[in-house]
């Protein structure tokens, strides 16, 4: 997963810009067979409720099962807030919808900690049906209001849920938590740093550890953190393990301690992957975890030195 551009596949269907499919005048795809992005250009003369209204008019929107919301500005960044009511107000015509990229926006197109976004509690309210959600950004506006928010929320459907973010507010964190979703298979939190919002702590983890309040997870992703060892340390330990086929502990700052700890604590051998992609892992620890888990699709790209004093997690500003 990279922020440096536009994603390509979402919920297994190739994505469509509609603003460039439009531009070339060539026939659109069948509406369900694609996953339609609508976003700005850089420097774009229309505004994005202009695009988005081309695009109500333009595509077979009972057919619609899949958006992805790009840049919603054209240079400057803006919230959020200001065209999301536009495409909640569309929820009633676009009933087969299962699944929403919310920020499909590039580090050259903007910062992800200066994605400045609102609260998203309306959007599970208005897509009874969303079965996948992914949320990147978690920036308030110029004078650091309407940051990313949540409420507590019940949602029947959702199987997959992903925040991406350079610092996930423990608001945030603690209203997913308290949330209630039954059928949520996979949850992945880009945890981030504190110095750009990322005020979490390891007791906000906690419920995601027990499982308790996810019935159906089998996919746990607690990610792009620098006390990355520490989060390893409670998984080694954690009840929610023993159910999973995934476990992503990527993009922070793993280093042989994390590692040994997972290696030390309760048995990962029934996992079917396990990301520690962007770590800080010796060549030693790395051998240690390939031939403890010999059948296990074991991620150790992107590796840092592990000698550097100064680690970084893969996404921050």
């Amino acid at each position: 997963m990279t922020i440096n551009q536009h994603i390509e596949e979402f919920h297994g269907l190739p994505v469509t810009d509609f603003r460039t499919a439009e531009a070339e005048g060539k026939p659109l795809p069948a509406a369900a067979a694609t996953a339609w992005r609508i976003g700005l250009d850089y420097d774009e003369e229309r505004e994005f409720g202009e695009v988005w209204a081309k695009f109500l008019e333009t595509v077979a929107l009972e057919q619609v099962t899949a958006l992805v919301l790009g840049p919603w500005f054209s240079e400057e960044p803006e919230p959020l807030a200001e065209v999301l009511p536009a495409v909640l107000a569309a929820a009633g015509r676009l009933p087969a919808l299962k699944a929403l990229f919310i920020g499909d926006i590039t580090s050259e197109e903007c910062e992800v900690s200066w994605i400045q976004m609102a609260e998203i509690t309306p959007v599970f309210e208005a897509f009874p049906l969303l079965e996948e959600l992914v949320v990147r950004g978690a920036d308030g506006d110029y004078d650091g209001n309407n940051p990313l928010s949540l409420k507590p929320v019940k949602h029947e459907r959702l199987k997959a849920l992903r925040f991406e973010a350079g610092g996930l507010p423990g608001s945030v964190v603690r209203a997913v938590a308290a949330c209630d979703f039954p059928a949520l298979e996979k949850l992945e939190l880009w945890l981030g740093v504190d110095s750009y919002g990322g005020d979490w702590t390891m007791e906000d983890l906690a419920p995601f550890l027990s499982g308790a309040n996810l019935p159906s997870l089998t996919h746990l992703g607690l990610q792009n953190a620098e006390a990355q060892d520490r989060i390893a340390a409670q998984v080694a330990q954690a009840p929610v393990v023993p159910r999973l086929t995934g476990l992503a502990l990527s993009m922070g700052a793993l280093t042989d301690e994390g590692a040994a700890a997972l290696l030390e604590g309760q048995p990962l051998t029934h996992l079917k992957s396990l990301d520690l992609h962007h770590h800080y892992l010796t060549e030693g620890m790395q051998k240690r975890l390939r031939d403890a888990l010999p059948g296990v699709d074991l991620d150790l790209s992107d590796a840092e030195d592990p000698s550097d004093n100064w680690r970084y997690v893969a996404v921050s500003e």
